[in-house]
């Protein structure tokens, strides 16, 4: 029973790391929940609210955050600082998130990048992308992963709980972009459940 527990929260890596990762806000909060929880630290009130909520999957997120931190791989930043705005703004100074992050920054492992944003401090997305991420603030996550694929090497934007990736999938991908989630069984199930929901909602209309 053990045995296949852990061969179920074995983290999900590429075969071979990719030059540079734009990193979904969530991934920081549920890696930083895994280790206070590991270090028997009081959980935040953002660490008992992030998805996925269960702590071993928390735990498969913050395993593939430490390899990241030990790796050469970059972090992707917007020029603008609005991304690691928004880490520090939904996660606390001393949270693991955060310590990643400021630990690319010391080794200088930070790709930044131009994005442009409109008048509401969303970024801006080429059609057809711009009618298809609904979520504000994910885009300037895409389009500073938009102008990552123009640096030498690959990049991917790792995700884990966020299943609106998911909604972009197909859109994202056919512009080149790769997506990683860390979770998949758990990311995908839990959008086609949430697509059920919406189908079987407008089915009522």
């Amino acid at each position: 029973m053990k045995s296949a527990q852990r061969k179920r929260e074995q983290p999900v890596a590429p075969p071979q790391w990719h030059a540079r990762y734009l990193v979904d806000t969530n991934v920081l909060i549920a890696a930083s929940a895994a280790m206070a929880r590991r270090k028997g630290e009081t959980l935040l009130p953002h660490h008992r609210e992030v998805s996925p909520p269960e702590p071993a999957l928390q735990e498969q997120v913050l395993r593939w955050l430490e390899a990241f931190a030990a790796s050469p791989a970059h972090l992707v930043l917007d020029l603008a600082g609005a991304i690691n705005v928004e880490y520090h703004h939904k996660l606390d100074f001393h949270d693991y998130g955060i310590e990643v992050v400021m630990a690319k920054l010391s080794r200088d492992e930070v790709d930044r990048v131009s994005v442009d944003y409109d008048r509401d401090g969303a970024g801006i997305l080429p059609q057809p992308l711009d009618e298809v991420v609904h979520d504000l603030a994910d885009r300037k996550m895409v389009a500073a992963a938009l102008q990552a694929l123009s640096l030498p090497g690959s990049s991917a934007i790792v995700f884990a709980g966020d299943t609106d990736w998911h909604d972009w999938e197909s859109e994202l991908t056919r512009t080149g972009l790769t997506l990683l989630p860390l979770i998949p069984v758990w990311s995908r199930t839990r959008h086609a459940e949430k697509q059920k929901r919406l189908h079987k909602g407008h089915s009522h209309d």
